[in-house]
């Protein structure tokens, strides 16, 4: 029985998480605050240093890839790019 729970527990584990995307046109993006506001009225915090696609403006249709979270909605992003790219 400890080996089943054992092997269960490992295969859980290994399991990858899965992450959701989003995309969307930039209706406004702040540089200094590293906020991205898209035309749904949703707003992005990037963390300092996110590699963002170069020369983002306003107008830009981007897709942003994050992890989910379950019930505490959004965890970490892991890209964002122009969205066809």
């Amino acid at each position: 029985m400890r080996v089943l729970l054992s092997a269960i527990t490992i295969i859980a584990s290994a399991i990858p998480a899965f992450a959701d995307e989003v995309t969307g046109t930039v209706l406004a993006f702040d540089r200094v605050d590293n906020v991205i506001v898209l035309d749904d009225k949703t707003v992005w915090t990037v963390p300092a240093g996110f590699a963002l696609p170069a020369d983002l403006i306003a107008g830009d249709k981007i897709t942003i890839e994050f992890q989910g979270a379950a019930e505490n909605g959004i965890g970490d992003l892991i890209t964002i790019s122009r969205a066809g790219y």
